[in-house]
């Protein structure tokens, strides 16, 4: 099994800053030592009056390093230049004004400062603070030039209820998300790259989940979908730096998986129709990955009908939903790109053959076929495979990996033609 985006035997190290989000960082290096990474954790001095230095110790299994280890006389070299060079990946979680003030001048003043400013490691940093300050025109400037800086994963802090009292941004992003950019980053070492936003600047309409048709008040039609798969697949273009238009069905994933989309939720085929339909225009790149469901009742019932005469009567008026895939690309734009998926069972060679004919029948430029008929993969699991068609007969084979890397896999697809 090809999977780039384990963190088992990584080696992280977990900086925390002086942000009362600070009360996160146990349970994000517990949640890391439980991936199976490797954790160092550095804390500064205003995040040990938050956070105790010794839970961090305890929870990764080594030493919590302060700003009064940096210089020490058993140190074979100096410990900002040795945890630079042993981190594979660095967490800035959360990262305070302050921080992000000293990493953006190049400040070094502080054993976090030092490593920041010495890792050749990509660097992931979760901004978190009081909402005015994170309104401060210094401390964006601030954060505006780290985003341009392409070793760096910049994630910007969410709205919601602060420590202070306020309602507003300010909030660190989940721990989620902050997990989904370290495995994003590793698929990318895995490459001998850092994740950068090479997809700035493009606009993504993204369908995910399933759709549900009403038959009575009580009995719907629907299928198995999670919506896990297009919902990382807008997480991992968000990443990289593009704009997201995600509309989804009533999907059955962690709620925190939404946050930072632009989302819209919708429940029977015509409504995601309708919702995709005034978003197509603006968007460079569709991407159909909604499991549709193929029926739905022409009359559903607003009273629960007898089981008997539910049986009787269930077919009466079925009707075919409309083929959502190939009523958008009859609507296709000059210089839009659309990725479909079909979901197939059969052999390899069957799966390949059924896909071409949807990519071509439906107009795809792009078309993923995955197998739902295999252990572990498809429908509501973290696995998949299939192939990725396109034209010109191209046939990329996706091996089994996590459908985060597989979301990554076909967003270079996808650049590799915009550009």
């Amino acid at each position: 099994m090809n999977n780039p985006t384990s963190l088992s035997g990584k080696k992280i190290l977990v900086a925390v800053t002086g942000s009362i989000a600070a009360v996160k960082s146990p349970i994000l290096i517990s949640r890391l030592i439980k991936a199976g990474a490797e954790v160092r954790c550095v804390i500064t001095q205003n995040a040990a009056k938050l956070v105790s230095p010794l839970s961090l110790s305890t929870l990764s299994r080594h030493q919590c390093y302060q700003d009064k280890d940096q210089w020490n006389d058993y140190q074979k070299k100096p410990l900002h230049i040795a945890l630079a060079e042993w981190a594979e990946l660095i967490i800035v979680a959360p990262m305070s004004a302050t921080s992000i003030s000293k990493f953006s001048h190049g400040n070094a003043d502080g054993l976090l400062a030092s490593i920041l400013l010495a890792a050749q490691s990509q660097i992931i940093v979760a901004a978190a603070m009081n909402t005015s300050m994170w309104s401060n025109q210094s401390v964006r400037q601030n954060w505006n030039y780290l985003k341009t800086i392409d070793q760096i994963i910049s994630l910007e802090p969410s709205e919601g209820l602060l420590a202070c009292d306020r309602i507003g941004e300010g909030k660190m992003v989940s721990l989620d998300l902050i997990e989904l950019a370290s495995e994003s980053a590793f698929i990318f070492r895995s490459k001998n790259k850092f994740l950068t936003k090479d997809l700035k600047n493009m606009q993504f309409l993204i369908s995910a989940g399933p759709t549900v048709e009403d038959l009575d008040a009580a009995r719907q039609l629907t299928n198995k979908s999670s919506g896990r798969m297009g919902v990382l697949i807008a997480q991992a273009a968000k990443l990289r730096g593009a704009e997201v238009n995600l509309v989804h069905g009533p999907i059955s994933i962690k709620e925190e998986l939404l946050e930072g989309l632009n989302s819209f939720q919708v429940k029977s085929a015509t409504e995601m129709g309708e919702k995709i339909d005034a978003l197509q225009p603006s968007a460079q790149v569709i991407v159909m990955a909604a499991a549709v469901s193929d029926f739905k009742k022409k009359s559903p019932s607003d009273e629960k009908i007898s089981k008997e005469l539910f049986l009787n009567s269930i077919f009466d008026d079925i009707e075919m939903t409309p083929d959502l895939i190939k009523n958008q690309t009859q609507k296709k734009l000059e210089n839009q790109i659309f990725l479909g998926f079909a979901a197939e069972t059969g052999s390899d060679g069957e799966i390949k053959e059924k896909g071409e004919k949807k990519r071509i029948s439906k107009g795809c430029d792009l078309l993923m076929a995955n197998p739902i008929d295999r252990d572990g993969q498809g429908f509501d699991k973290n696995f998949n495979s299939g192939y990725l068609l396109g034209p010109k007969k191209m046939v990329k084979k996706i091996v089994l990996s996590t459908k985060l890397s597989i979301s990554h896999q076909l967003l270079d697809e996808i650049q590799k033609i915009k550009s």
